[in-house]
């Protein structure tokens, strides 16, 4: 994402809590910076992709984070898949410093990110959005706006991974009855994305009928932190959704059978081996 902002001709300065990886960068042209407070000092905008909650609240209100540094009047760009409660926080936190914050998750793995290729989603003032929008043209093909309270992307965000892992449930309970059934899963793959055509069926399909779950395009734990944010935003919202219940429960126990840090698409050896099935990591 960084290196095609610099190739669309904006300035950059790069931060990241391992400084050897922002290295590379350099050499592109970006200044890499010491601290989160160094990287916001005199910039526009802040655009931020970090893990989790937590992480994004320390790198932008922690001791060192660019808020403190940020000049009234620039905007916090959040790429980050978080929670609403944070959102409406650095909302908040934001707008009594009279700085501007936009929640801007990204549907994409890291080649989409490589590509320009990544499906920009975003909410908040219309006055920032388009403000902003040469960066997100740079970033991704394509800019959604949900509306103008950022946490309507991230909430968008959520329920667009939840119908992405909900796929993939699908594909594997398909999957362990095709396979006791004695008929190959990619041949059964090939036969239903015929109708489907759907480029998130035919690589994660192939994914899980081989079992190649490393190296990890998402890992399973951070999906699962995914799916309790949807659950949490879902609660507040009194919108049952059963589906995410049950996947929650997958992945929970994919994770306790130390399936951590391979991809979420792992947790259909949960629901083989339910059946009875050997899988590679029996």
């Amino acid at each position: 994402m960084a290196r095609n902002l610099l190739q669309a001709g904006h300035e950059v300065t790069v931060f990241n809590r391992d400084r050897e990886k922002a290295k590379p960068l350099a050499a592109s042209g970006a200044r890499v910076a010491d601290s989160p407070a160094d990287a916001g000092r005199d910039a526009e905008v802040v655009m931020t992709m970090v893990a989790n909650d937590g992480a994004l609240e320390e790198v932008a209100l922690g001791k060192h984070g660019f808020a403190s540094e940020l000049k009234p009047g620039g905007i916090h760009v959040s790429h980050s898949t978080i929670s609403t409660a944070l959102a409406r926080k650095l909302t908040a936190e934001h707008g009594q410093r009279k700085q501007g914050y936009l929640s801007v998750p990204v549907f994409g793995r890291p080649e989409a990110a490589e590509s320009k290729n990544l499906v920009v989603v975003a909410a908040g003032p219309i006055e920032h959005l388009e403000r902003c929008r040469p960066l997100f043209d740079a970033i991704g093909k394509a800019t959604f706006v949900m509306g103008a309270d950022p946490v309507q992307a991230n909430i968008a965000k959520l329920c667009g991974n939840f119908m992405i892992i909900g796929m993939i449930e699908s594909i594997g309970e398909a999957y362990a009855t095709i396979r006791k059934a004695g008929i190959d899963p990619e041949l059964f793959l090939e036969t239903v994305n015929s109708l489907f055509m759907s480029p998130f069926m035919g690589s994660y399909g192939k994914l899980i009928a081989r079992e190649e779950f490393l190296p990890a395009r998402f890992v399973l734990e951070l999906g699962l932190k995914d799916v309790r944010l949807l659950l949490d935003a879902a609660d507040e919202l009194a919108s049952p959704m059963p589906l995410a219940s049950l996947v929650h429960d997958n992945l929970l126990s994919a994770l306790a059978q130390g399936q951590g840090e391979l991809d979420w698409s792992s947790m259909t050896q949960v629901l083989a081996r339910n059946a009875g099935l050997k899988t590679k990591s029996s």
